[in-house]
């Protein structure tokens, strides 16, 4: 069953800072408790742009692969798993805006399970959803 997360921040921070923040592969690991680093350079002039790939080590789950599959400097961040995890279909939509001094960053994530356990989808659903959003509030 699909399943869909949504998750919307605001920062009294500017916009290039939050965005250099969550995009960065290594930091974005820092902030949401988990091994993430970046394999793969993107060939655009953000190593961390489009085309970059990151491994991410989630104990006890073998680790997988996430690819960038879009990036706007300051506005879009998007990303697919490409290999390993226990789910499917999955992809990461990161918008971001300003409002006066105000930056908002508007996060969804969907994706399928392929382990058919009752249950499983939502178990997993609501552990991302948890461990990003903490993450997300220790953007500074």
């Amino acid at each position: 069953m699909a399943q869909h997360i949504l998750i919307e921040k605001e920062y009294s921070l500017p916009i290039e800072e939050v965005f250099n923040q969550v995009t960065d592969h290594e930091n974005f690991g820092r902030l949401i408790g988990t091994k993430i680093l970046r394999t793969t350079d993107s060939t655009s002039e953000y190593v961390n742009g489009e085309g970059s790939v990151r491994s991410i080590h989630i104990f006890p789950l073998p680790s997988f692969e996430e690819t960038v599959t879009a990036f706007k400097n300051n506005e879009y961040f998007e990303y697919k798993i490409t290999q390993g995890s226990p789910i499917k279909n999955h992809i990461g939509k990161l918008s971001f805006s300003t409002e006066g001094e105000t930056t908002r960053l508007k996060y969804t994530i969907d994706f399928d399970v392929k382990i058919p356990l009752p249950g499983f989808g939502q178990i997993l659903k609501t552990v991302l959803q948890k461990q990003i959003s903490e993450g997300l509030d220790r953007v500074r």
